[in-house]
This record gives C-alpha cells, structure tokens and sequence, in this order.
C-alpha cells in the first residue's frame, strides 16, 4: 500500500464549493482506503495498492469531472516525497526568516531546462524561485498582495498547470502524516 497526498487545483474557486465530506465519499467510492482531507483546501490523503502515479492521477481527474462537472488537476505526492519538501531548504534560513511568505507549486512533472529559465527571468526585488524536482519554491519578501505573482501567471509563463500550497501547509501535512512503511 502506498500513502499518496492528492493536491487538487481550484477545487473550491470560480463558484465552486466542495464540501470535504463530498470529497471523502468521492474518493472512497472509487476504492481508495483510508480517505482523509487535510484543511479546506483539496488536500486528499488515500492509500492505494497503485504505484503508477500518472494513471493515479489521469483517473481521480476523471472522478472528479464525473462527479464534480469540471474540471480538476490532480497532483499526487507520495508522503515520504511530501516530507521531503517539508523539509527542502530552498533559500538560505536567513532569507526565509525576513520573508513574508514561502509557497510551493506543485507540478505534475520535473520543469525542462527552458521553462526553469523562464521561470527565473520572474524574479523581481521581492520575488524569489528556486526548482527541486517537480516543485517550484516561491519566497515573497513582502505581502503577497504586493508582488505580480501568482499561480496563474506561473501557469501562463510556463503553459502548464500546477497548484501551490503554503509551505506551512506541506509542513503540517508531512507532521501529521509521516511515511508509512509496510
């Protein structure tokens, strides 16, 4: 059995509210064991006798368009790899220590040397990224409010979708849900 956490993307924006308990059902219906959700936010924790990631994924995405009757990415974390960016350090402590906020974007696969460089060129004075595998760190040395990013433009510079959590949440998920060894 494997220990996946599903992040969703906009489960809950543009009109749409999804009560957890709904998400719950969803995914058990579906054979997943072991259903929870973590905060209001899509995070989904299910064990599964399935180690392929990406048919995981292709098929909750299409659960929950049956269901749901729109679309929803689904980017899936095993919790040993949800541990181990809980516990990256994508920036020096001291940087991190004067920032306003850390997110992580999670991204369905590693970015290409040309989208990292992309990417990049987004830095300003108060935005900062850093790439580790499948995950882009974005540290925002002011109020969020006050910079020109967001995961929409990280979608459109990149033409990929991808969902950010607040690194506080990926590290609370990773305490309450440390990996599993069967």
């Amino acid at each position: 059995m494997t220990r996946w956490i599903a992040f969703l993307r906009a489960i809950n924006v543009g009109g749409h509210n999804v009560r957890m308990d709904d998400l719950r059902r969803i995914f058990a219906a579906a054979g997943l064991s072991k259903v929870e959700t973590f905060i209001a936010s899509g995070n989904v924790i299910i064990e599964a006798d399935i180690v392929d990631r990406q048919s995981l994924q292709t098929r909750l995405g299409h659960l929950l368009h049956e269901e749901l009757g729109y679309a929803v990415d689904v980017f899936l974390r095993t919790d040993a790899e949800v541990a181990a960016i809980a516990a990256y350090e994508p920036f020096p402590p001291e940087m991190q220590e004067s920032a306003a906020a850390l997110n992580i974007a999670l991204l369905a696969k590693p970015l290409a040397a040309s989208a990292t460089q992309k990417l990049l060129a987004l830095t300003s004075e108060i935005d900062y990224f850093h790439v580790n595998h499948s995950e882009v760190y974005w540290l925002c040395l002011k109020k969020q409010s006050e910079s020109t990013f967001s995961n929409a433009v990280l979608e459109k510079s990149l033409g990929l979708r991808a969902t950010m959590r607040g690194a506080n949440t990926i590290r609370k998920l990773a305490e309450k849900y440390p990996p599993i060894h069967l």
